[in-house]
């Protein structure tokens, strides 16, 4: 890539990578933080389940198309815009969802939602993988592992302001505000860097990097069927219903402590080391819980499912940016996009 700017010729400073920090958190806080208003909006708009998950697709949806031309945003315009432009947009969806009287309001804001996190997400890897590069050391893992706080931190305070009773549109406000301060505060530290020619808005993953999205799209089933149905799992083995949701919190804990260790483990045994560990890791969890009919043994499972799911998706999105089969750009695109 041709730089546009001095600063991504250098070797990033502490304010750089602390924004690429930045940027994954914010990331994690603003989606999760939808997660708590769903019930509100069902209530809202008295849907029904079918109605309420057709719904959600939308989000999906969203998130899906932009993906598709977000490495061709991100080649043209450089990440730090792109990032700031999709960020703030997200920012302002976010009460939408809370406010939206319609059906047809909330759909569309949810695509317009779905689409904003779609581009952050690529544009993220992008700045990450430049950031990685240009520091000479594995860092992959610690963004990721910002991703995983920004998520407890998103839903854990949108939870609490509802507790506490503000409405959902003030909960989702507040979320957004903060998030808008956090990007103001670091946006200006994020590395801007873009080509002098256009990338073409989508090219068919190929080589390697078709290796790279299929390995991506195992690895993010796994973590969905973690979240779809870890709880329904312990239920049968004897864990009470309350207390089912345990084993995803584990989960999710496991990750995100072996996220903050998985850049160290890489920079000591190699990437594909570490994608074998955490394979085998997470195979091993699978097995445990399901072929061991005991309470523990469900719970065992998941952590170690959480540790070695880890440290694979941040070594994927290391290597798609290595390759030379592709564009880096539209490399981390189609792995990002192959895997949700």
């Amino acid at each position: 890539m041709e730089s546009s700017s001095s600063p991504a010729s250098a070797a990033p400073g502490l304010p750089v990578r602390n924004a690429a920090r930045v940027a994954f958190f914010l990331s994690g806080f603003v989606t999760a933080a939808w997660a708590p208003l769903v019930p509100f909006a069902k209530a809202r708009l008295q849907l029904d389940e079918a109605t309420l998950g057709l719904l959600l697709l939308c989000l999906g949806a969203g998130s899906l198309a932009s993906m598709s031309v977000a490495a061709s945003l991100t080649a043209r315009f450089g990440c730090k815009k792109i990032i700031i432009v999709s960020g703030t947009t997200a920012c302002a969806a976010l009460p939408l969802l809370a406010l939206a009287p319609t059906f047809a309001l909330l759909a569309g804001s949810l695509l317009l939602f779905g689409a904003a996190m779609g581009i952050l997400d690529v544009a993220q890897n992008i700045h990450a993988t430049q950031v990685q590069k240009l520091s000479g050391k594995a860092m992959m893992s610690g963004f990721h592992g910002m991703y995983s706080v920004g998520g407890f931190a998103g839903a854990g305070g949108a939870s609490l302001m509802l507790l506490w009773g503000l409405t959902p549109v003030a909960a989702a406000a507040i979320v957004s505000c903060l998030a808008l301060l956090l990007l103001a505060c670091w946006g200006r530290h994020l590395i801007h860097e873009s080509t002098t020619g256009r990338e073409p808005a989508f090219a068919v993953p190929r080589g390697i990097v078709l290796v790279l999205g299929v390995l991506c799209f195992i690895m993010f089933l796994a973590e969905g069927a973690m979240l779809d149905w870890s709880a329904v799992l312990l239920s049968t083995r004897g864990v009470a219903l309350s207390d089912a949701g345990i084993g995803y919190s584990l989960f999710a804990i496991a990750m995100t402590f072996g996220r903050f260790i998985g850049d160290r483990l890489v920079r000591g045994l190699g990437g594909p080391a570490v994608l074998r560990l955490g394979s085998v890791s997470a195979a091993a969890g699978f097995a445990l819980a399901v072929a061991v009919p005991l309470p523990a043994a469900g719970f065992a499972g998941c952590v170690l499912i959480g540790l070695g799911a880890s440290h694979i998706v941040p070594v994927l999105f290391t290597e798609a940016g290595n390759q030379a089969v592709m564009p880096m750009p539209l490399a981390i695109a189609a792995t990002s996009l192959f895997g949700h």
